[in-house]
């Protein structure tokens, strides 16, 4: 039985032992980051400080609600706008390895300028066990290389801390209650954000599509949710396929991308059932994706595949 009292303490502890003086953390404002981000903080205090990267793959407003997450949090941090960089890097990019290859090099390059600058050594993460038993190694298959795992460069000039590597997502979720955490609910992001959910190159253009779409989709189920009509996806998001296809606007033929809305149920993200939504809830949900974007969308399909044989996300 997970212990969130014991593995508390005995992580400060450990924290305290293995940084020896100044530590950045890579804070995407999601679960694991932010909770490990206390756990270091209560071990190092203003030692620490906390690193949000906006790679111009975020959700709406992303940045600006973790800006507020940690000025609550009364931690040291700073938002550093890289999105040009990765946009330069991925360009021409569509393979999903390559993909992550690509982010997970461009954030330590990002990290190890923000150490050098703050005069530290260390870079904390929040890998949980799913990261990397998904990224493969010695006996295991890689499922795909998480961009904090199997995505790191071979060279960096960081020692890297990771206090929640052996925990799932349910004992994350667990911790972050016990630590009195905002978002301990909140729902996974994957660590290369919107560029894993463009299937193909994932160009500034498709990503401020997928950006709007998945916030449509966040909106109305959590909103069918709260009015007691289904219950809230464990994940919940869309995808950008590279299917083009003819549609109608008024009387005008139109051409437009295919969106796919993704929502499972799951406890640690291992495995995964979809979601029944109600009818009435993804019809509500395609009208506004194709009203909102009548000229780039103009079909919205609905992901039915548990995990196995599927993986929650599409890349």
């Amino acid at each position: 039985m997970f212990d969130p009292e014991k593995f508390t303490n005995d992580a400060i502890e450990k924290l305290k032992s293995d940084i020896d003086g100044k530590a950045v953390i890579a804070c995407s404002g999601g679960v694991d980051s932010t909770v490990a981000t206390v756990l270091v903080s209560r071990a190092i205090g203003d030692q620490l400080l906390a690193v949000h990267v906006d790679t111009g793959y975020m959700r709406k407003d992303e940045s600006k609600i973790v800006s507020e997450l940690l000025t609550e949090m009364g931690v040291n941090f700073r938002v550093v706008n890289a999105s040009q960089k990765f946009f330069d890097g991925l360009k021409g990019v569509t393979e999903p390895e390559h993909k992550r290859r690509v982010i997970g090099e461009a954030f330590i390059r990002v990290f190890e300028k923000e150490a050098e600058e703050f005069g530290s050594r260390y870079l904390v993460q929040g890998t949980i066990a799913p990261d990397w038993i998904e990224s493969g190694g010695e006996l295991r298959d890689t499922i795909k290389s998480h961009h904090n795992v199997g995505a790191l460069p071979e060279e960096m000039n960081l020692t890297l801390i990771e206090p929640l590597r052996d925990i799932y997502k349910d004992e994350v979720r667990k911790l972050g209650r016990y630590l009195g955490i905002s978002i301990a609910e909140k729902q996974p992001f994957p660590g290369p954000g919107l560029a894993v959910r463009i299937i193909g190159e994932p160009t500034p253009e498709r990503a401020e599509i997928v950006r709007e779409a998945c916030w449509i989709v966040e909106e109305e189920l959590e909103a069918a949710a709260a009015a007691g009509k289904m219950e809230l996806p464990w994940q919940y998001f869309a995808v950008l396929t590279p299917v083009q296809t003819v549609g109608v606007q008024g009387d005008i033929r139109a051409y437009g991308y295919t969106i796919c809305v993704r929502a499972v149920q799951s406890i640690d993200g291992m495995t995964a059932a979809y979601s029944k939504v109600p009818h009435e809830v993804l019809e509500r949900i395609s009208r506004r994706i194709t009203n909102t974007m009548p000229d780039k969308v103009n079909r919205i399909v609905y992901d039915i595949t548990d995990k196995p044989p599927g993986t929650i996300e599409w890349e």
